[in-house]
């Protein structure tokens, strides 16, 4: 409840003449008003700025809040964008070795095999100071860490290049 109010706080105080944004949350007003801030706080804000008020659908509909009507949803676009909206719930997941969170980036990366999904999960549990070596850690840098790991793993590594 506390975060909530945090964050709206946060979201009345910051005049939107502050436009810095994160290009890890997406598009939409979240975006423009943190755009250039890095770290865990602003791409939240952004995000749930994004998503709470509707302006990413709005931004994707128009063509504004630097959206693009056009624009074509990938697997290398979706999982930085799922990493951004879900840091807190991966690194805990990540940190457990399992939950919904990483068992959905598990399917982003096309892991369907049971037991490719518990290499994958065990991959991040292992190196997760690696992965989340601060608390200022961007979605990208997650996803390529986790790229790079997956990449040296014989049984993982035929996933990066699919995504």
């Amino acid at each position: 409840m506390l975060r909530k109010i945090v964050i709206v706080a946060l979201m009345l105080l910051l005049p939107a003449g502050y436009a810095l944004a994160d290009p890890d949350a997406g598009c939409g007003a979240g975006t423009q008003i943190w755009e250039g801030q890095t770290g865990m706080g602003p791409k939240l804000l952004a995000a749930t700025t994004n998503g709470s008020f509707g302006t990413q659908t709005f931004g994707i509909s128009s063509g504004t809040l630097g959206c693009s009507r056009n624009g074509t949803v990938t697997a290398a676009n979706r999982l930085p964008m799922f990493a951004g909206a879900n840091m807190e719930t991966l690194a805990s997941d990540m940190a457990a070795g399992h939950g919904e969170a990483l068992a959905t980036m598990a399917g982003l990366y096309g892991i369907h095999s049971r037991a490719d999904q518990q290499a994958f999960y065990h991959l991040t549990q292992t190196h997760f100071a690696q992965i989340f070596p601060s608390g200022n850690v961007s979605a990208g840098q997650v996803i390529t860490t986790v790229n790079h790991l997956m990449a040296q793993d014989p049984s993982l590594s035929q996933y990066v290049a699919n995504s």
